[in-house]
This record gives structure tokens, C-alpha cells and sequence, in this order.
């Protein structure tokens, strides 16, 4: 490393705190969040694909970047403590642990549609710590959002999400100026050169924020590194596979832990940063876009029968991605279960319902809202028009609103 300029301090022996301190600072400015100051061990490059039947696993679907709603999914989970129990310290951001050794899968989505999507990534993240702590476990895969956004695709961006991100880079640009100040630090790289600052056929309000989102997400950009490049794709927990969209036979040919691995490397940005997403994660049949076995009741089941039977132990495939009017659902001899109910208020406000896989995949049940709240979260008719026009590609909601055309901003490049 090259030695500090005489103007610029040192530090003395305290770089990793100055760093510490930096990197604090923009995460409670962003979130409201204090990581642990002796954090667990960094994740595996590659996620894990297959894991043991814990005591207790339970599923919730699509969050949709609305974090009082998944807040109240995960307290109705039993993964929060209730915010009326007695002697409960409950608050809107607690990131208390309450299930011990549960393991819980979110089925990705976190992304899109709502105002809250950093402050559930970290929410989510640091969840997860305290997790660990207590033997349990809460484990997010990736969705279709995800990708997208990765990928430069903000179709089903809120004009809240902007300002969100927006604000976050704000907080990082002072946390890099304050790591600048010390000449004993490693200088990290700054995610925001190459990235355009102009978006003709977008309203010039919106420009800051999409520079912003596209710094945060594009492949190695800080946000995607820290909180989805370790999220698997697809993950098998005893005798359920739990993906997004579904898995067809071509998938679990390819490998499973081949696609985690790949899918890793390509949004910690080993392929480059503006390398397109893998084939699998592309298209109407893709890992994250799949809806053959889960929309409507009369899927092919005897071609997921066959899937299934090529992943050793697997007895149902648990799905998001696909919004159930009706609430969690089973069809297909229970083979194929279906758990996204709309619940951000961005896309149905959907009545609050997790899955739970007791006795190592024999007990499976839903948890519903308490009848006397249901009453909150009656369905909206947005919910279905939303679907059918992403699946159409015909996006009328979210950032296509304020461009001219719904196409300008799929697979924005940055430079390099």
C-alpha cells in the first residue's frame, strides 16, 4: 500500500476501529440497526444446498419490501416475540430470536413493490445473527426480484424505494469520506464510478435513485455482495426443496449446488460487473420464474412426481412467486406447496400465513392470522392484475409509471 499523504491522518494503531466505526455508523443511519460488535464468521462462498430436518421448519413467502407486514409474519411464526406478550420489550425493530433451534426459509422477494427494502435486508440479516446464537436459523433464498434488480431491472420499483436507496447512498458516501480520512485503511472501492447519472426517458427526480439502486445491487455492488450473494437459489432442508418459482428436470440435471455456486459468483461479480444473469434464472421456465406447479389446481403432477424423484429424500417442493387468493396451499398429493399470499401491501395486503414442517417432514400445517385480526388484511383486487401483467411482461405498476416506455430500464450497463 502506498504511504498516507502527509495531510491525511494515519489513525495511529486504530484503523479497524475507525473502519468499524464507519461501517456502524452507515448501518444504523440506514436501518435503525446495530450489528454485533464481534459478528459471527463470514458465510461459505457458496451456500448450502442440502440440510438435515431440524426439530421445527417453518416457510414464509414474498415480503415485498413491506416490513410491517413481515414483521407480522414472523411473529405469527412464533421466529419474533409477540408484541403483546406480557413482559415482552417487542418493538417494531426488535431482532430478538424467539424460536431457538426452528429453521426458517424465506422464499425470496424481498425486493420490489414497497418502500422497505434495505431496512428488511438488514432487518433480515440481522435476524438471522441472533438466529445462530440460539442453534436456529433463518435462511432467505433468492427470488425473481432479486435477480431482476441484480440485473439492472427495476420494473417494479416504488417511487419510496428510490428514496430509500436514495438516503442509503447518502450514508455510504460519508462512510467512504470518513474511511478516507485515515490513511492506515485499506481503501474500499467506490460502487458508484461507471454507473450513469443521467436516464433520458425517466423523470430527472428519479435519477439520483436509480443510480444509487444500480451502485448498491449491480453484481459486486455493496449491497448485493453483503446481503443476497450468500442467499441460495435453491435449498433442500430434509425432504422439501424450497425454491422460488420450481425446479424442472433440466435444473436438478445441471446441479443444484452448481446453481448456488454460479449464482454466487455471478452477483458477487466473479463473472463481471455487468455479466448477465445465468441462463436458469432467464426466462418463463427459469429456477425463479417457474409457475407450472404453482398456479392454479390443475398442474402437471405427474411431471413434478418425476422432478422430485431425482433429488434423493425429496418428498414436496415449496414455492413462492405466485400469489394464492385462497392462502397457503397443497396440490398434487400435497407435493407441491404454495405459500405466497400477496402479504405486502403492495401487491394484495394479503392475509399474514407461514407453513410449519414438524417430525422431520410427517406434521405439516399452515398458521393462520387470529380471526379477530383478520379483518386488517382483506384481499384487494390489485393482487391478480399485478401478476397476470408481470407475467405478460406488460408492467403497469411501480417504476414503469414514470418512464415512457416499460423497457427503458431492463439491463441498465454500467461501466466498468
Amino acid at each position: 500500500m502506498a504511504p498516507a499523504s502527509p495531510d491525511v491522518p494515519t489513525c495511529g494503531g486504530l484503523p479497524a476501529v475507525v473502519s468499524a466505526f464507519a461501517d456502524a455508523f452507515v448501518d444504523h443511519a440506514v436501518s435503525g440497526i446495530f450489528f454485533p460488535t464481534n459478528p459471527p464468521p463470514p458465510p461459505p462462498p457458496t451456500p448450502a444446498t442440502f440440510l438435515p430436518s431440524p426439530s421445527r421448519l417453518v416457510a414464509i413467502g414474498d415480503l415485498h419490501g413491506d416490513l410491517p407486514k413481515s414483521l407480522t409474519a414472523l411473529r405469527l411464526a412464533g421466529l419474533l416475540p409477540s408484541a403483546n406478550s406480557p413482559g415482552s420489550s417487542a418493538s417494531a425493530t426488535s431482532t430478538s430470536w424467539s424460536a431457538g433451534p426452528t429453521l426458517a426459509v424465506q422464499l425470496g422477494d424481498i425486493m420490489d413493490r414497497g418502500g422497505d427494502e434495505l431496512r428488511l435486508l438488514y432487518f433480515l440479516r440481522r435476524l438471522s445473527i441472533s438466529a445462530a446464537a440460539q442453534g436456529g436459523a433463518l435462511l432467505p433464498i433468492l427470488g425473481n426480484h432479486e435477480v431482476m434488480n441484480v440485473s439492472g431491472d427495476f420494473r417494479f420499483v416504488t417511487p419510496q424505494g428510490l428514496q430509500e436507496f436514495s438516503g442509503w447512498a447518502g450514508w455510504y458516501r460519508a462512510g467512504l469520506a470518513i474511511k478516507r480520512r485515515c490513511g492506515g485503511l485499506e481503501q474500499p472501492k467506490n460502487p458508484f464510478l461507471g454507473v450513469p447519472k443521467a436516464f433520458p426517458g425517466i423523470r430527472r427526480e428519479f435519477w439520483d435513485g436509480i443510480r444509487s439502486r444500480l451502485a448498491a445491487l449491480r453484481p459486486d455492488g455493496p449491497i448485493a455482495r453483503r446481503f443476497l450473494a450468500d442467499l441460495p437459489t435453491v435449498l433442500v432442508v430434509g425432504d422439501s426443496v424450497f425454491v422460488h418459482g420450481g425446479l424442472l428436470e433440466a435444473n436438478v440435471e445441471y446441479g443444484l449446488e452448481r446453481i448456488n455456486a454460479e449464482v454466487s459468483d455471478w452477483i458477487r461479480g466473479e463473472r463481471g460487473d455487468n455479466a448477465r444473469a445465468p441462463e436458469y434464472l432467464c426466462g418463463r421456465d427459469a429456477v425463479v420464474w417457474l409457475r407450472r406447479f404453482s398456479e392454479g389446481f390443475n398442474c402437471d403432477c405427474q411431471r413434478l412426481q418425476g422432478v422430485l424423484g431425482m433429488i434423493p429424500g425429496a418428498k414436496r417442493m415449496v414455492m413462492g412467486h405466485t400469489i394464492q387468493s385462497e392462502g397457503i396451499n397443497a396440490v398434487c398429493g400435497a407435493q407441491a406447496v404454495r405459500v405466497d399470499v400477496g402479504l405486502s401491501r403492495g401487491c394484495g395486503n394479503g392475509l399474514p400465513e407461514v407453513l410449519e414442517i414438524n417430525g422431520g417432514g410427517s406434521e405439516v400445517r399452515v398458521i393462520t392470522t387470529d380471526p379477530t385480526e383478520a379483518w386488517q388484511y382483506r384481499k384487494q383486487k390489485p393482487e391478480k392484475s399485478a401478476t397476470t401483467l408481470e407475467k405478460k411482461g406488460e408492467v403497469k405498476d411501480g417504476l414503469a409509471l414514470l418512464v415512457r416506455e416499460s423497457n427503458v430500464l431492463k439491463g441498465v450497463e454500467a461501466k466498468a
